[in-house]
């Protein structure tokens, strides 16, 4: 029974999400009252509301265990948030400036996404099973209908259809790990379930229930092989859905992934760092040769974002503090770059609709110098070139992995990296050096906004990798009983 003393100690702890849930409610009832002319002010208000929570869980949120064991507030939750913040925050901008496209004008889109953050940040401080589950589900439940926002499009139904199903087996597959794990310790707190395996030892049926689990972990980050559902579920929602599913998901998912493994089954490292090991080395090496012959840009971004959640795993691999850091930088210049991607793939707009052929960013250096000048700077830094941020992220998972003996890993992810140079290549010389095509819609504010913050962070890495490193350590330092 919780006592007023337990939820005194505890509510503070759930703030940031409370100030969501509730400001969700509040904009959902005022988009009802106001009508469909509402949308401008709900989508305004909600990105208000990201950011008053981002505040609020940086400078008054304390550290701390609450709910008996089963939230977490840490430096470690609270840098997984607020890349969570900003990468719902950058969704809902973004939707603005789609020109009224894929039906995005509507309050329901910016409440929908609020209700996925919460869910998202309940999931990076899940400190026991139930908690990880709800916080899974409460965010799923709204991607699924973001996935098929946009009804009048056959694309965009199969992807929500496609996501849902999809979804709903990998949420059964980890609902029966969940179920063998507690079964064979008696305990749903990851603490509990660590001290538990220390006292009892391993058993088969903990390490069953324990790969179940990472293969739904695994599902929400697209790692193969869970990955099949992410290029067509990219390619046929919004835009501004597909740049949701490329940032907040993915690393809230990480964040769950991190904290289950390093601090729920540290007894049991050996077992689940084969199981990272192998799902790094597929995701690296299928990314990196599926984008090769990939036209549509939403589904190279798709290849993309599995191999660099391939690269994110190398240091979870490593599994210790180092490794964890790694992840959290990699994450952290993941958004970044990802953010200002579909800023520019959202602006391949004419007359006619959006565009997104590859190839019609043809000559786009003489169409629109800045908007090319941006988008190479992203590419080249997804690709891992110093010295962007891009580089910085995958020095710090490969150098983790280096110290903790598994060089194999970091000589794999090395090649895997220069092979993906080929497809991000590509896009430049399409810009630079081929023939100009039909001029793009000029960028709206919106647009052009979030592409200048994106390319100004991966650019001038002094600026910003100071603070972010020093962050990352004491985030990582967290993670570590």
């Amino acid at each position: 029974m919780m006592t007023p003393d337990f939820l005194s100690a505890s509510l503070p702890l759930l703030a940031p999400e409370m100030i969501l849930a509730v400001g969700s409610m509040a904009l959902l009832m005022l988009g009802v009252f106001i009508g469909e002319g509402s949308s401008r002010l709900v989508a305004m208000l909600s990105v208000v509301l990201l950011v008053f929570a981002g505040f609020w869980l940086v400078l008054g949120t304390p550290d701390g265990v609450g709910f008996g064991g089963s939230f977490i507030s840490d430096a470690f939750a609270k840098f997984m948030k607020v890349l969570v913040l900003i990468g719902s925050a950058v969704a809902i901008v973004i939707s603005r400036g789609a020109a009224g496209g894929d039906r995005l004008d509507r309050f329901e889109f910016p409440v929908l996404v609020v209700l996925a953050t919460v869910g998202m940040m309940l999931m990076v401080s899940a400190g026991d099973l139930i908690a990880l589950y709800l916080g899974l589900e409460l965010s799923s439940l709204a991607l699924y209908v973001l996935a098929a926002f946009n009804r009048d499009s056959e694309r965009s139904t199969e992807a929500g259809l496609k996501y849902f199903v999809l979804g709903a087996l990998s949420s059964g597959m980890l609902l029966y790990g969940a179920s063998l794990i507690y079964g064979f310790t008696g305990q749903i707190g990851f603490a509990e379930i660590a001290r538990a395996m220390t006292a009892e030892g391993r058993s088969v049926g903990l390490v069953v229930g324990l790969v179940f689990v990472l293969a739904g972990l695994a599902f929400k980050i697209s790692a193969v092989p869970f990955h099949m559902w992410t290029p067509d579920v990219y390619e046929g929602s919004p835009t501004p859905v597909t740049a949701l599913f490329a940032a907040g998901p993915k690393v809230a998912a990480m964040a769950l992934l991190t904290r289950f493994t390093v601090q729920g089954f540290a007894p049991l490292t050996a077992d689940w760092q084969q199981v990272i090991i192998f799902i790094s080395i597929a995701s690296m090496g299928f990314g990196a040769f599926a984008a090769i012959g990939q036209k549509n840009i939403k589904r190279l971004m798709a290849y993309s974002s599995i191999g660099h959640m391939g690269y994110a795993l190398v240091g979870l691999a490593a599994a210790d503090a180092a490794g964890v850091r790694g992840v959290l930088i990699y994450m952290a210049t993941y958004v970044a770059m990802t953010a200002g991607t579909f800023a520019v793939i959202l602006a391949m707009r004419r007359k006619g609709g959006q565009v997104e052929d590859i190839y019609q960013l043809s000559g786009l250096s003489q169409t629109n110098p800045m908007m090319a000048l941006g988008l190479t700077v992203l590419m080249l830094s997804l690709a891992g070139l110093p010295p962007l941020v891009g580089f910085i992220g995958k020095y710090y998972v490969f150098m983790a992995a280096v110290g903790a003996g598994l060089v194999p890993l970091a000589v794999i992810g090395v090649i895997a990296s220069t092979i993906g140079l080929f497809y991000y290549l590509r896009v430049v010389k399409v810009m630079w050096f081929d023939a100009p095509a039909e001029g793009f819609l000029p960028m709206t504010i919106e647009l052009r906004a979030v592409l200048a913050v994106a390319a100004l962070f991966v650019f001038p890495v002094y600026l910003f990798v100071g603070p972010s490193l020093l962050a990352a350590a004491e985030a990582a330092a967290a993670t570590f009983f």
